[in-house]
């Protein structure tokens, strides 16, 4: 999946969500807990196997639902090693943590829309900084070729919005190429939805 060109000196990675979770299904905010892919999560980690193209490296959080994406993906394409990565989890949404939209907006009205964060919420400062660290270890470890990374939607977001680029909705196993230069600033590029359009949760 080409997607996005690449800039002379500079490295690409694709960062994509994970395939659906339990808890996609049930629509609940997951944040770090380590919830399984569902049947159906497993089949599109499957298809998009099949979609996408060659990665020097894939990596992954260390949260299950993105190593098992993860591992699926890899092993379609015979790649023996998915390099997991802790600074690649999901943000920590603290009290938000397995409750609903509607649970949420019932407690902390309006939050979601305006923004707003409770108290235990991984601050977005600290998603940028270990999402870009993590970024810039994996390309090094990739030689410059194109890296794969199996995120979350809450961490690629934040990472967007922080750059300053458009942001939306990611269904799963869509995400955004990141490009970084040779000074290792990280820039990103275009988002992508390697299924399409599928029904996932907006959920983190």
């Amino acid at each position: 999946m080409s997607g996005s060109t690449r800039t002379p000196g500079s490295s690409r990675l694709l960062a994509v969500r994970h395939g659906q979770s339990e808890w996609n299904a049930q629509r609940r905010w997951q944040g770090r807990a380590d919830v399984e892919l569902t049947e159906e999560g497993e089949r599109q980690a499957l298809r998009a196997a099949d979609l996408l193209g060659t990665f020097h490296v894939i990596a992954s959080s260390s949260l299950r639902r993105a190593r098992r994406t993860a591992e699926l993906i890899a092993a379609r394409h015979g790649i023996d090693e998915v390099v997991v990565d802790d600074r690649l989890c999901e943000c920590d949404v603290g009290p938000w943590q397995g409750l609903t939209y509607a649970q949420i907006e019932e407690r902390w009205p309006g939050w979601v829309r305006a923004g707003r964060q409770p108290e235990g919420f991984e601050p977005n400062d600290a998603v940028v900084a270990r999402m870009s660290e993590a970024f810039r270890d994996l390309v090094g470890r990739s030689g410059g070729e194109d890296v794969l990374v199996v995120s979350h939607s809450g961490a690629i977001r934040t990472l967007r919005r922080a750059l300053r680029v458009h942001d939306e909705r990611l269904e799963n196993l869509g995400g955004s190429w990141f490009h970084l230069g040779p000074d290792g600033a990280v820039a990103a590029g275009e988002l992508v939805q390697v299924l399409g359009a599928v029904d996932s949760a907006e959920t983190l």
